[in-house]
């Protein structure tokens, strides 16, 4: 995926202070430690979210959980499992009498909540533009990376330092079309050769071609998907509907709307994300000004951009890995010629990340909230048809301790993130823990530890004075007091393995 040159370059700032609850609204109760990324790889913040932590822009935080007011668990869905539940089911279906007969009823909130919501509250957010003004004046930082040496390198030159990253092999791709199987024709005159497609009618077939020659020509201009007419499977009349079939539901040819719905990658030099980018930006403001009743400078395009176009997340490709690539875009959902919502993801090793949904606010009643997390969950098991190990739907944190939030919990088979193993739980074994308290230790086998615990804090990484070296040489150059006991902070959080690999600045 990413070669040795590729680094991950953090500023941690800790976070003793409580700050104003986003759930609760406590004033001072939410406690959270944190970090800016001038850059990062995708399989550094993979590692980095299945321990807890969470980005907002290059913002990369982890809430102090038996401190924090509202304890927040990081929550994944096992996309190859999901099967809809009625409700959403029901979202799914008036979806799709709004596209074809243009049914809009006014007045209806979103039943299920937003799948993505605010991280702005969540991380705090003036404590977020402080940090963001701190870390404006050290923006060489990055560009330094592209000289400095491969991880490699400098661990040879630590005394008995061996590299333990845990980035997965890129060498064995495994095939999704393995096992496939054939019938052997039959006789002639013992029946219907099964190995040949039922017979349909001509005008089937001339409006099937029809549509997948509308799909090809959308496809040319990037990854797209658009709900229009389709052929039904057998399938469907005998057994309940799939996601995927909900989604590409038969519509009349006169449909009252036409809904498309693009991949863009977040890059600034990308013609289609700059040519909808004013666009974007405006409805972001409308959003957030009529749903969350945020003041016109809270919302600006300079918030906008920090907030949701700044990610710290390199562009990276691999040979088993999806088409599109990794790291963070936009999957915008045009309707009729203009865009009415945009669910921010970030494409990582073995998962989506959902970072944050905005959407127009007359279109308040679509549960677009909803809507949008099942596309992203069917998007999933899309992208692992081409990457096998990119299986899990991640849907950020899970709040039991706020009912608004609990919504999450909706999407199953899903499991919750223990706070202090770092092992997956699933939501029904953790429920009965959470209803009677606020923190629990998820995991209960009371043997299990971090198995990524800092085991020797002189083999992190640190970038000083634009060399790479291990904590350990660092700290016999360093003058002054010592910062030992940060370090050792920074490390417990974030592991020994990515304590190993990513650089952590100092100055």
């Amino acid at each position: 995926m990413a070669g040795n040159k590729s680094y991950t370059i953090v500023e941690y700032f800790g976070g003793e202070d409580g700050y104003r609850c986003g759930y609760c609204k406590s004033q001072t109760g939410n406690f959270s430690r944190g970090m800016w990324s001038h850059t990062m790889t995708v399989q550094d913040y993979q590692d980095l979210i299945d321990r807890g932590w969470r980005r907002s822009g290059k913002y990369v935080y982890k809430p102090i959980m038996q401190k924090t007011c509202c304890p927040q668990y990081t929550i994944r869905c096992h996309a190859l499992k999901f099967q809809p539940s009625k409700s959403h089911k029901k979202i799914l279906k008036k979806m799709n009498r709004f596209i074809s007969k243009g049914e809009l009823q006014k007045g209806q909130e979103d039943c299920a909540g937003e799948p993505m919501d605010s991280v702005c509250e969540e991380a705090g957010p003036q404590e977020l533009r402080k940090v963001h003004l701190k870390c404006t004046a050290l923006t060489g930082i990055q560009k330094d990376a592209t000289e400095l040496p491969s991880t490699t390198e400098v661990q040879k030159e630590a005394a008995d330092a061996t590299p333990t990253g845990s980035q997965t092999s890129q060498n064995d791709p495994v095939s999704v079309l393995a096992g496939t199987t054939t019938s052997a024709a039959p006789k002639p005159g013992n029946g219907a050769d099964p190995s040949r497609p039922l017979c349909r009618k001509a005008k089937e077939l001339r409006k099937e071609r029809r549509l997948q020659k509308e799909q090809m020509r959308q496809n040319g201009d990037g990854v797209s998907s658009t709900v229009s007419p389709t052929q039904p499977t057998p399938s469907q009349n005998n057994q309940s509907k799939t996601l995927e079939e909900f989604i590409s539901e038969s519509l009349p040819e006169n449909s009252a709307h036409c809904l498309e719905v693009r991949l863009v990658p977040v890059n600034f030099e990308d013609p289609q994300f700059m040519a909808s980018y004013q666009q974007s930006a405006a409805l972001y403001a409308q959003y957030q000004m009529a749903i969350h009743g945020d003041d016109p400078s809270e919302c600006s395009e300079s918030e906008f951009k920090r907030f949701l176009c700044d990610s710290p997340l390199e562009a990276e490709y691999a040979p088993d890995g999806p088409e599109v690539g990794y790291g963070s875009f936009h999957q915008q959902y045009w309707l009729d010629g203009r865009i009415v919502a945009v669910g921010v993801i970030d494409i990582l090793p073995t998962c989506v990340s959902s970072v944050y949904l905005y959407y127009h606010p007359d279109f308040n009643s679509l549960s677009l909230g909803s809507y949008s997390a099942l596309r992203e969950i069917a998007f999933t098991k899309q992208l692992q048809k081409q990457s096998p190990k990119l299986s899990y739907y991640y849907l950020g944190f899970y709040i039991h301790s706020c009912p608004k939030m609990r919504y999450k919990g909706q999407y199953r088979p899903s499991d919750l993130l223990c706070p202090e193993t770092y092992v997956w739980v699933s939501i029904e074994r953790c429920i009965p823990l959470l209803d009677n308290s606020r923190y629990a230790r998820l995991n209960q086998d009371p043997d299990l530890g971090d198995a990524r615990a800092v085991r020797d804090l002189g083999r992190a990484l640190v970038l000083y004075r634009r060399t790479v070296m291990p904590y350990a040489a660092y700290s016999r150059k360093r003058k002054g007091s010592s910062d030992e006991m940060e370090v050792q902070q920074y490390a417990s959080l974030v592991g020994q393995d990515c304590a190993e690999r990513i650089l952590l600045y100092r100055s």
